[in-house]
C-alpha cells in the first residue's frame, strides 16, 4: 500500500484536493452545521415514532346481549367474511356483552389503506347480524398520541361536572396549539322514560308502541322550498326535541273529544346518563379525565406549554369546591430524554476530548472532537427528508452513535500525527495520513453502517419502533466519513508550527512526554508481550476460546435472565381487582375503598405529600382501578417499585376476587405480565378446567406473582323458551323477546346529536321493576289480539350462567392465563418449567388440547427471530465488502472472528452493571458488532502492507500491532468515554 501511495503526487486527488482548500472545507462544515441547524428546528418532534399498526379493527355493538350470542351472531360471521382475504395475517376477535370486536392483522408491507376497504366491503355484505345490532364499524388502527391527562374534581354531581368539563375542553380548543381533547371516564347521555307495568295495563299499551308514538312525534324534516315572486321559502317539520322536560309534552293518547294523554303524566322522564357501573374519583372526589393529544406537527413540549398557561385561568374561573390538576405530562418525558441527550453528550464529548488531548495534541483533540457535532447536525439535512422525527428513539440512536462516530476521525487525525511526530509538515502529514487509512477508514465506516442494518429485519411492532435507529446512526456516520476524509485533514494540513514558549507550553510539554512515555510502554511492554502471545498462538487462541464458551455457557444457564424490556419504574403505581361477574357495585367499592385506604397509609409512612401527589380511583363494572401518582423521581422518597411492593403486602388478600395485580411499571415498554400462556380447544369447559390447573401449577413458584387463569365465571343467566300455550295466543319467540328486552334493556326510540353528544332516548320500565327476579316472574306479556298472559304461563325459565368473554384466534376460542415473575429476568427458567413437565401433562390428560406462548414471549421469539435473520445476512454482506478490499477469503474471516470475542465484553458489562439480558442489550450487541471488526480491520491493513514490504508475518503482525495500538486503544477508550456518562447515568430515561 506504502508503495502505491509513494507513486501518486502529493497535491492530486481529491483528498489532497480538499486538504490543500481550507475555504471549501469549512463552507462544507458550515453547510452541514448550520444547515442542520436550520433543519433541526423544522423537523418534526414527538414522544415516540409514528407509525400504522397494520391492523384493521371491526367493532359491532348489540346491546343486551351475552358474549355468547355476540359470538353466534357476529364474530363468526365476521371472521368467516375476512379470513380468506388476501394479505391478511392473523385474525382475534373478542366477545363481550353487548358488542363484539375483531381485529384483523396484516402481512407487513401489505397496502392497508386497499384492505381496509375490501374487509369494509367484505363486513357490509353480511345479511346474518340480528335486527338490534348497530352498525358495524370498520376503522385502521392508529395509536392517539397523547401528551397531558388533566383531571377535574370536587364535590359536585355527574352532570355539572360533565357540563363543566365540556366547557374547560372548549376554552382548551381556543388555543391555537391545542386541538384534540377528549373525556375519559365519563358515561354517555342517555333520556330515559320509565312507564311502570301497570300503567301500560290500564291504557293497553306496550312500550313498543310508546316508542313508535314519540318518535313519530319528535321530527325535525325539511319538505322543500315555495317558489314565490319574492324567492324561495323553506318549508319543513320542526318537532325534534332534545331535552327530557322537551319530550314530556309529547301527546301519547288522543280521545276522540280532544282530549290527550301526555307522555309526563304516565311515565317518568330522566335526562341523565346511561345505566352503567362506571365512575370515578380523585382524592375521594368525583373525577373526569381530560386528554389532551398531540396532532400533526405539534410538538409535546409546545401543547404542554399551552395546556400549563390555561391551567392557572381555568381554576381561577372554577365553582368553589372544584379543582383541576395536571398529571401524567408526557412531554416531560421528552424533554427529560433530550436533556439527556444533551447533557450527556456534553459529557461525552469533552472526556473524548481530554482522552485525545493527552494521548495526541490539544489542537489535534479539537478538530477531531469536532467531528460530533458536525456529524450530528449534518446527519439532520438527511433525516429530515427521510421523515425520521426527533422522538426517544432516535434520541436513543444518537446517544449509541456518541461514541463510535469519531473513531474514523480518529484513526485518521493519529495516523496524520503518526506522520507528523516523524518530522514532516502538517500539510505533508496530512495528505500522507489521510490517504494511507482512507481505504480501511472507509470500510470500517461501511460495516459499521451494516451491522446496524439488522435492526431494519425485527418484524413486527418492534421493528416499527426500532427501525428509525439504524436510519440515524447511518446517516451520522456517513456524515462522520465525509469530515474524516474531507474536513478534518484540511484543518490539520493548516496548522502552523507552534514554538516552545508562551502560556500554554507546559501543557504542550507534559503532553509529549506523555506522548513519548506511552510509546515507550507499548515498545517495551505490549511489544514482548505480544511476541510472546504470537510465539504461543495455539495457547493464545485456546484460551480465547475458552473463555468464549464459558461466557456462552453461563447465558444458557439462565442465570443472567433473559427479558424483552428492561424494567422502567412509571411515575405512578397502579393496582386493578377484578370482581366476578355481575358483582354488586357495592362490594367492587369496598373493594376499592381498601386499596385507597391501604396506598394512603404507605404513603403517610413514607412521606406523606413528598411520595403522593393525588389518589385517581375508577370502577368499571366489576373491575376497580386504582393509581397512586407519586412525586418526581428526583424528590420522592422511595422509588415506584419499592411502594407497590409495600401497597402490595399492605393489601394482602382480598376475599372474593378473580385477581388483584400491581404494577409499578405501567405504561413504559417493560409493562404487562411476564408470562402469557394461551389454551386452544374446542370445549370451553376444558379450557376452564386445563386454565386453572396450568395457574394453580404457577402457584407453586415463589417468585411467580399476579396469576390470572384468564377465565372467570359470567354473569348468572335465565334463559326462557315459549310453551304451547303461548304459542296457542298467537305469540311467537321473536314477540316474546322483543317485550322482554324493551321491559330491561328498553326500547330504543331515537340517537340524536345534542350539542357535540349522542344522546339515546330509551323506554323502559322503572328501575324498581328491573332489580329482582320476583319482577320477571310477575312480569304480563300481551298477545297479537290484545289479551294478557303471565310470562311464567307463556314461557319456561331455566337458570345458567353466561360467558364473561369470550376470545377467538385464527377461529378457535382461548382462554390466556398469564403471571408476573420477580425478577422478569427469571421467567425464562418457570417457562423451562412448565414446558417440560405442566403443559405436556395437560396435554396428555385432555385431548385436542393445545397452547403457544403468546404475549411478551410472542414479541420477544418474533423480535430475536428477525434479529437473528438480520445479523445472518448483515454478516454476509460484512464479510463481501471486506473481502473485497483485501482481496481474499480468509482474511475476512479472521477479522471476522472478532465479533463473538465482542460478546464475552458486553455479557461482563451486563454482570458488572447488574443488569439482565434483554430484546435491548441484543439490539446493542449485534449493531455495535461493527466496532469490533473496525479494530481489526485497521490492524490486518497494515500488516498487510508491511507484507507488500518485504515483511514476514510475523514481523508484520507485530510491527502493525505496536503502531495500531494507539489507535486502537483510542477508538476504544473515546467510544467508552462518549458512552459512560449514559452507563453510570441514574435516570431512568436512560432506558
Amino acid at each position: 500500500m506504502k508503495t502505491t501511495i509513494k507513486k501518486q503526487p502529493e497535491k492530486k486527488g481529491p483528498l489532497a484536493w480538499m486538504a490543500g482548500h481550507s475555504v471549501t472545507a469549512n463552507l462544507l462544515m458550515l453547510v452541514l452545521l448550520v444547515g442542520g441547524l436550520f433543519w433541526g428546528s423544522r423537523i418534526k418532534q414527538e414522544l415516540f415514532p409514528d407509525f400504522e399498526l397494520d391492523m384493521v379493527n371491526i367493532s359491532v355493538s348489540y346491546p343486551g346481549a351475552s358474549p355468547e350470542e355476540v359470538e353466534r351472531g357476529i364474530i363468526l360471521a365476521v371472521e368467516e367474511a375476512v379470513q380468506g382475504l388476501e394479505g391478511v395475517k392473523e385474525i382475534t376477535a373478542s366477545a363481550r356483552e353487548g358488542s363484539g370486536s375483531v381485529t384483523v392483522e396484516l402481512i407487513e408491507g401489505e397496502n392497508i389503506q386497499r384492505l381496509a376497504q375490501e374487509i369494509k366491503n367484505e363486513v357490509d355484505r353480511i345479511t346474518s347480524f340480528p335486527d338490534e345490532a348497530e352498525e358495524p364499524q370498520v376503522v385502521i388502527a392508529a395509536r392517539k398520541r397523547a401528551v397531558v391527562s388533566l383531571v377535574l374534581y370536587g364535590d359536585q354531581g355527574e352532570r355539572v361536572l360533565r357540563e363543566i368539563a365540556e366547557d374547560i375542553r372548549d376554552r382548551l380548543l381556543q388555543d391555537p396549539e391545542i386541538t384534540q381533547v377528549e373525556l375519559e371516564g365519563v358515561r354517555d347521555f342517555e333520556i330515559s322514560i320509565e312507564i311502570s307495568q301497570n300503567t301500560l295495563r290500564t291504557f293497553n299499551l306496550t312500550l313498543e308502541e310508546v316508542a313508535n308514538r314519540i318518535r313519530q312525534a319528535s321530527v325535525e324534516l325539511p319538505a322543500g322550498a315555495i317558489k314565490t315572486e319574492g324567492g324561495d321559502v323553506l318549508v319543513r317539520m320542526k318537532e325534534r326535541r332534545d331535552y327530557g322536560d322537551e319530550f314530556g309534552k309529547i301527546p301519547i293518547i288522543t280521545a276522540n273529544d280532544g282530549t290527550e294523554v301526555l307522555l309526563e303524566e304516565i311515565a317518568g322522564i330522566k335526562d341523565g346518563f346511561e345505566e352503567t357501573d362506571s365512575f370515578a374519583t380523585y382524592n375521594g372526589k368525583p373525577a373526569i379525565i381530560l386528554e389532551v393529544y398531540r396532532v400533526g406537527d405539534q410538538t409535546p413540549i409546545t401543547v404542554s406549554d399551552a395546556v400549563k398557561g390555561q391551567i392557572g385561568p381555568i381554576n381561577q374561573s372554577l365553582p368553589p369546591g372544584l379543582f383541576l390538576e395536571s398529571r401524567r405530562d408526557r412531554s416531560e418525558i421528552y424533554s427529560q430524554r433530550l436533556d439527556l441527550m444533551l447533557r450527556n453528550g456534553f459529557l461525552g464529548l469533552g472526556l473524548v476530548f481530554i482522552l485525545l488531548a493527552v494521548f495526541l495534541e490539544a489542537r489535534l483533540a479539537f478538530w477531531v472532537s469536532l467531528g460530533i457535532p458536525i456529524s450530528f447536525l449534518g446527519s439532520l439535512l438527511i433525516l429530515s427528508p427521510l421523515g425520521v422525527s426527533i422522538n426517544i428513539i432516535s434520541m436513543f440512536a444518537y446517544i449509541v452513535t456518541l461514541g463510535i462516530v469519531v473513531d474514523d476521525a480518529i484513526v485518521a487525525g493519529e495516523n496524520i500525527y503518526h506522520y507528523r511526530q516523524s518530522g514532516m509538515p502538517w500539510f505533508k502529514a496530512a495528505v500522507r495520513g489521510v490517504r494511507e487509512i482512507a481505504m480501511p477508514v472507509t470500510f470500517s465506516v461501511l460495516t459499521n453502517m451494516v451491522a446496524f442494518m439488522p435492526l431494519f429485519f425485527v418484524p413486527g411492532f418492534m421493528g416499527k419502533v426500532f427501525n428509525q435507529i439504524p436510519l440515524v446512526v447511518i446517516s451520522v456516520f456517513a456524515i462522520s466519513l465525509i469530515e474524516s476524509l474531507f474536513i478534518l485533514p484540511a484543518h490539520l494540513g493548516h496548522q502552523k508550527e507552534q514554538n516552545g514558549n508562551g502560556i500554554f507550553s507546559w501543557p504542550r510539554l507534559l503532553q509529549r512526554r506523555f506522548s513519548n512515555f506511552f510509546t515507550r510502554m507499548v515498545r517495551t511492554r505490549y511489544g514482548p508481550f505480544l511476541n510472546l502471545a504470537l510465539h504461543h498462538r495455539y495457547v493464545t487462541f485456546s484460551i480465547g476460546i475458552a473463555v468464549l464458551l464459558i461466557t456462552v455457557g453461563y447465558v444458557n444457564s439462565g442465570r443472567m435472565g433473559f427479558e424483552l424490556f428492561p424494567k422502567i419504574e412509571s411515575d405512578y403505581s397502579k393496582a386493578t381487582a377484578t370482581l366476578p361477574f355481575g358483582t354488586a357495585v357495592r362490594r367492587t367499592e369496598k373493594v376499592q375503598e381498601i386499596m385507597v385506604s391501604e396506598a394512603q397509609a404507605v404513603a403517610e409512612e413514607n412521606g406523606g405529600k413528598n411520595l403522593v401527589k393525588g389518589i385517581f380511583a375508577r370502577i368499571n363494572d366489576n373491575q376497580a382501578e386504582v393509581r397512586v401518582y407519586l412525586a418526581p423521581p428526583d424528590t420522592r422518597p422511595i422509588p415506584t417499585a419499592k411502594f407497590t411492593e409495600l401497597w402490595r403486602k399492605r393489601v394482602g388478600t382480598l376475599a372474593g376476587l378473580e385477581s388483584i395485580k400491581f404494577e409499578s411499571d405501567a405504561g413504559g415498554p417493560g409493562h404487562g405480565g411476564a408470562i402469557s400462556v394461551e389454551l386452544r380447544h374446542r370445549d370451553i369447559d376444558i379450557l376452564e378446567r386445563a386454565s386453572s390447573e396450568l395457574a394453580g401449577a404457577l402457584g407453586f413458584f415463589p417468585n411467580v406473582t399476579d396469576i390470572d387463569d384468564g377465565f372467570a365465571p359470567g354473569k348468572q343467566q335465565i334463559d326462557f323458551q315459549i310453551k304451547p300455550e303461548g304459542r296457542s295466543l298467537g305469540m311467537r319467540s321473536r314477540e316474546v323477546a322483543k317485550q322482554v328486552r324493551h321491559a330491561y334493556y328498553g326500547a330504543q326510540v331515537l340517537r340524536q346529536q345534542r350539542g357535540r353528544n349522542e344522546v339515546k332516548v330509551m323506554v323502559r320500565l322503572p328501575k324498581g321493576e328491573r332489580v329482582s327476579e320476583h319482577n320477571l316472574e310477575e312480569m304480563v306479556l300481551r298477545t297479537p289480539a290484545g289479551k294478557e298472559i303471565p310470562l311464567t304461563e307463556a314461557v319456561t325459565l331455566k337458570r345458567g350462567r353466561a360467558y364473561t368473554t369470550i376470545d377467538r384466534r385464527n377461529g378457535h376460542r382461548i382462554v390466556t392465563v398469564t403471571a408476573d415473575v420477580r425478577p422478569r429476568s427469571k421467567a425464562g427458567q418457570v417457562l423451562q418449567s412448565i414446558k417440560a413437565e405442566t403443559l405436556p401433562e395437560l396435554q396428555e390428560k385432555y385431548a385436542g388440547f393445545t397452547y403457544s406462548f403468546e404475549g411478551r414471549q410472542a414479541d420477544q421469539r418474533e423480535s430475536v427471530q428477525g434479529l437473528t435473520k438480520g445479523l445472518f445476512i448483515a454478516l454476509l454482506v460484512i464479510f463481501a465488502m471486506l473481502a473485497i478490499p483485501f482481496n481474499s477469503y480468509i482474511q475476512p474471516m479472521i477479522i471476522m472472528i472478532s465479533i463473538p470475542f465482542g460478546i464475552v465484553g458486553a455479557v461482563a458489562g451486563h454482570l458488572i452493571m447488574g443488569y439482565s439480558l434483554s430484546v435491548t442489550s441484543l439490539f446493542g450487541v449485534v449493531a455495535l458488532s461493527g466496532v469490533v471488526i473496525n479494530d481489526s480491520l485497521v490492524l490486518i491493513h497494515f500488516a498487510n502492507s508491511r507484507r507488500l514490504a518485504g515483511m514476514s508475518s510475523h514481523d508484520a503482525i507485530h510491527s502493525s500491532g505496536i503502531q495500531r495500538f494507539r489507535p486502537i486503544l483510542l477508538t476504544t477508550l473515546t467510544t467508552f468515554g462518549g458512552l459512560s456518562p449514559m452507563i453510570f447515568e441514574t435516570s431512568r430515561h436512560r432506558y
